[in-house]
């Protein structure tokens, strides 16, 4: 017994000595990794608008690049915002499935959809943020990645404002057409986002965003009716807890959505927001707060209007939502797959023409 003792203290030990070990070879390999350079290093399509310095060099190797998570860069907080709310939203369901049944109760499965999907948009951001400037091909591919991952969560979003917060007049107008809608317009959406990198080469930084905004704008109108039919019930519903939240999460999604458009702070403050204190690093904060709203105000909502959802939704249309979810999923998996191939084709031609 003593000697099976010692031996797991032994393990532990090692384990011990392994994980110290890691800040020191971190130190070694930082020395050797290439520094920052200036936009004017990187290919155009690499620039961010206003955005001097900071950019990796490309081509480097894999190893690189993964530990570019360590240093400092023009894309360290965008990699970290998201990577730190990736663990937000995993202790938060571990928090949830301590007392929701997401496997046996159906109604549970809208919520289990969000947070799933927001898992996965903030692995796509990590992902895409941090590797998407090793080439030209990673570019297109990891940021294709991370539209899927942010047409997904669209979906997401859709099922829960339509499952938990939809009244029981505007359901029976759209019961049936609310959610094969909010599928195409996520579809779309990420169509458009895909598209408006591809053509990131020959067309304005402001059309490019048009391709991302105008089409997630009609998602988030479309997915949001009825939240906004929620919260103009306001005045009749003082007592509701969870409307602060509803009011919440719109409002930190506008909020996001002009950061994202629009590289106020980075205009206003040039050279001074390379590293720190980015437009798009202040759109990932945001958007995690809004998520957050939503994940806690549908809880509240799971929990508090049982009565209503359960008499307005069968068993069965939880079932469809999620079978619905995988085949948005696979539609834009297939998109981005599509404008990969394109991409690559382009890529190919301007080699051979050099």
């Amino acid at each position: 017994m003593a000697t099976i003792v010692m031996e797991k203290i032994g393990r532990v030990f090692i384990t011990l000595q392994q994980i110290r070990e890691v800040p020191r070879m971190l130190t070694e390999a930082a020395p050797s990794m290439p520094g920052t350079v200036r936009d004017i290093d990187v290919p155009h399509y690499f620039r961010e608008r206003y955005i001097g310095t900071g950019y990796r060099p490309l081509n480097q190797n894999w190893r690189y690049y993964f530990l570019s998570l360590f240093q400092r860069h023009n894309e360290t907080i965008n990699v970290w915002t998201h990577l730190l709310a990736f663990l937000f939203f995993l202790a938060r369901l571990g928090q949830l499935a301590k007392t929701i049944d997401f496997v046996n109760d159906p109604h549970s499965w809208p919520l289990l959809i969000l947070i799933l999907s927001s898992l996965t948009y903030s692995a796509c951001s990590v992902i895409a943020h941090l590797l998407g400037g090793k080439s030209e091909l990673c570019y297109y591919t990891f940021f294709y990645l991370d539209y899927v991952g942010v047409a997904q969560y669209q979906y997401g979003s859709a099922v829960v404002h339509f499952y938990y917060a939809v009244s029981e007049g505007l359901h029976r107008y759209m019961h049936g057409i609310f959610m094969p809608t909010a599928a195409i317009l996520s579809c779309l959406s990420c169509l458009g986002c895909c598209y408006g990198k591809y053509c990131s080469r020959s067309v304005p930084p402001l059309g490019r965003k048009a391709f991302h905004v105008v089409p997630s704008a009609l998602t988030f109108i479309w997915d949001s009716t009825p939240v906004a039919e929620r919260l103009m019930s306001w005045s009749t519903a003082s007592d509701d807890p969870a409307l602060i939240y509803h009011f919440g999460q719109v409002a930190f999604f506008i909020s996001c959505t002009l950061f994202f458009t629009f590289p106020l702070l980075e205009r206003c403050f040039p050279g001074r927001c390379d590293f720190v204190g980015q437009s798009h690093q202040v759109f990932h904060v945001l958007l995690t707060c809004c998520t957050l709203c939503q994940i806690h105000v549908y809880h509240l909502d799971y929990m508090d209007r049982r009565k209503l959802y359960s008499r307005l939704h069968r068993c069965s249309d939880a079932a469809l939502f999620v079978q619905l979810y995988v085949v948005t999923v696979v539609v834009c998996a297939l998109i981005a797959a599509f404008m990969l191939r394109r991409a690559k084709r382009g890529l190919d031609c301007k080699a051979k023409s050099k």
